[in-house]
């Protein structure tokens, strides 16, 4: 009797918490900001999830790279990750899947396998490239600096803050019907030759007569990136994994300015990517081999909803889609149930050129101790940083759509030092002439003229990095928690009814340590009671 009581209690108490069915064995794990909400520590904790609640010790059997490339950085288990799936720290995952929807460098693989091997993680074993994941090279990331240097000097732009890793060119490589993929690399050599020279052909000639670059300007791109790996790789170098040559980009310029050592470049990537030969597989029936075996595959996407090429506004934008529906391009699958999970954070970050209607004073005491934290993961850019904007995540909810949402680092908002002050969030944004938009406008040119309403909370000086349990917060964290929900749902749904089924705030993360997170959050419409702005 004990026992079924006790099941009894139990079943009844999940009722009034978050952690819900997920309605498909096929989860994505998208942020639904502007990026660098955290989306990379979600992995573990689905993973944990799943394998509590089904008792099977590896229940995920795929984590999927689906879009982007080295520039999608994610930090999980305290590595830094930039090209490969933050899937990687549990090592109960058979596969780490590079998708067809990824443009990826050969060389990049490499010089993250071999470090993260080197601390055990076992991902060259578990490592599947899809035949026809795009490939990325110097040419591509030459380019990139190339059309960065056109937008500063030529056409008297602001830098755009390009991360110099080629993705933008690479895929224009795909649209143009240029694209050299994975699978090249199983065949002949002397085709994959011709490939290369015929891509260094047009770059040159762009970089020269269309970018205009001028011939220091061509010299300083190849220091450019030997400085960029160089520092990227400190550690690796360090521990004598690499050497430094091995990061020297010089080695790939001509004779003369605005040529390449074509065969150079082509000896170089060939060999590397004969280390990863047996790596190239057939991806799609490798998550078709899931499905059958019951078991989840989840997708691991680079950026966020807003830095969809699409969805997002130019030139802040990455060159491929960053959201839900990438999944089935990227594995190759037919459109079916997806669980969508949604990644943000308790206040907002952007990097760029962006329009930032909530961007604070960097001098206000909050926002001195935020940008202490905020630094890209792939490029170590200083991050814009700004209070939540529930107008942009209630869009992501309307015309993206999430199942559930992670929020992270609310513990930062702590109060700490000279912070003692009220917490805030965007509900609307408002025009000169007092009108309200509810929705993020479509034109960059009318966002630039809007101004944030926003609705104050009260903080808290309790260190919440320790709790474990939601009701172990303080009542101003639940307040403002669920203040966040309430303005996210306000936006996604003004001008109409609720729906039925509303999402879940499935976690909260109190710190960047995997076991700082919270679970047991109440069911949303629970949730939103506490809500209690000043």
């Amino acid at each position: 009797m004990h026992f079924l009581a006790a099941l009894v209690l139990t079943a009844e108490a999940d009722k009034d918490m978050a952690l819900t069915e997920y309605k498909s064995k096929f989860i994505a794990d998208c942020g639904i900001s502007m990026g660098d909400e955290g989306k990379g520590r979600l992995i573990s904790e689905i993973v944990e999830e799943l394998r509590e609640k089904t008792g099977v010790e590896n229940p995920v059997q795929v984590v999927l790279k689906v879009n982007g490339g080295a520039n999608s950085g994610h930090t999980a288990g305290g590595l830094k990750l930039n090209l490969l799936p933050a899937g990687v720290v549990d090592q109960s995952v058979d596969t780490l899947a590079i998708g067809a929807g990824v443009v990826a460098d050969p060389r990049k693989f490499m010089w993250e396998l071999l470090p993260v091997d080197h601390k055990g993680y076992r991902v060259t074993e578990r490592l599947a490239i899809d035949e026809r994941c795009m490939v990325s090279d110097v040419i591509h990331r030459l380019l990139d600096l190339a059309w960065e240097w056109y937008r500063v000097n030529i056409i008297n732009e602001e830098p755009r803050g390009s991360t110099g890793r080629g993705i933008t060119p690479a895929y224009l490589d795909e649209v143009g019907q240029f694209q050299i993929v994975y699978s090249d690399f199983l065949a002949d050599q002397e085709l994959y030759a011709k490939k290369v020279a015929h891509r260094a052909e047009r770059a040159c000639r762009i970089i020269q007569h269309v970018c205009q670059a001028t011939p220091e300007a061509w010299d300083s791109f190849f220091d450019t990136l030997t400085l960029g790996e160089t520092r990227a790789n400190e550690e690796a170098i360090k521990l004598g994994i690499f050497d430094e040559n091995e990061f020297d980009f010089t080695i790939f310029k001509g004779e003369e300015p605005f040529t390449l050592d074509i065969e150079k470049i082509v000896e170089i990537y060939w060999d590397t990517a004969q280390n990863l030969a047996d790596k190239i597989v057939d991806v799609r029936e490798l998550v078709r081999g899931a499905q059958s075996a019951d078991r989840y595959v989840i997708g691991e996407y680079g950026q966020a909803y807003w830095l969809d090429k699409r969805q997002g506004f130019s030139p802040n934008v990455s060159a491929s889609h960053t959201y839900a529906p990438e999944f089935f391009n990227s594995a190759c699958q037919p459109v079916q149930p997806l669980h969508v999970f949604g990644v943000a954070k308790a206040y907002d970050t952007k990097v760029g050129t962006h329009v930032f209607i909530t961007q604070e004073d960097p001098e206000h005491p909050l926002f001195v101790l935020l940008r202490r934290l905020e630094f890209g993961v792939s490029t170590g850019r200083q991050r814009m940083v700004g209070w939540y904007d529930a107008v942009e995540k209630g869009d992501t909810l309307r015309y993206g759509g999430f199942d559930d949402l992670m929020i992270n680092k609310i513990d930062a908002l702590t109060h700490s030092g000279d912070w003692k002050g009220n917490l805030k969030i965007c509900i609307a944004y408002e025009d000169t002439e007092g009108k309200r938009y509810y929705r993020v406008p479509r034109s960059d040119a009318i966002r630039k003229t809007l101004n944030p309403v926003y609705q104050e909370y009260a903080g808290w000086a309790q260190d919440i990095s320790e709790c474990r349990k939601f009701d172990e917060l303080p009542t101003e964290a639940k307040a403002y928690i669920a203040g966040m929900m309430r303005a996210l749902l306000d936006s996604a749904y003004q001008g109409d009814e609720w729906p039925a089924e509303l999402p879940n705030l499935r976690y909260v993360g109190v710190g960047p340590m995997p076991s700082q997170v919270i679970r047991d959050i109440p069911d949303i419409r629970e949730l939103l009671k506490l809500d209690k702005p000043l």
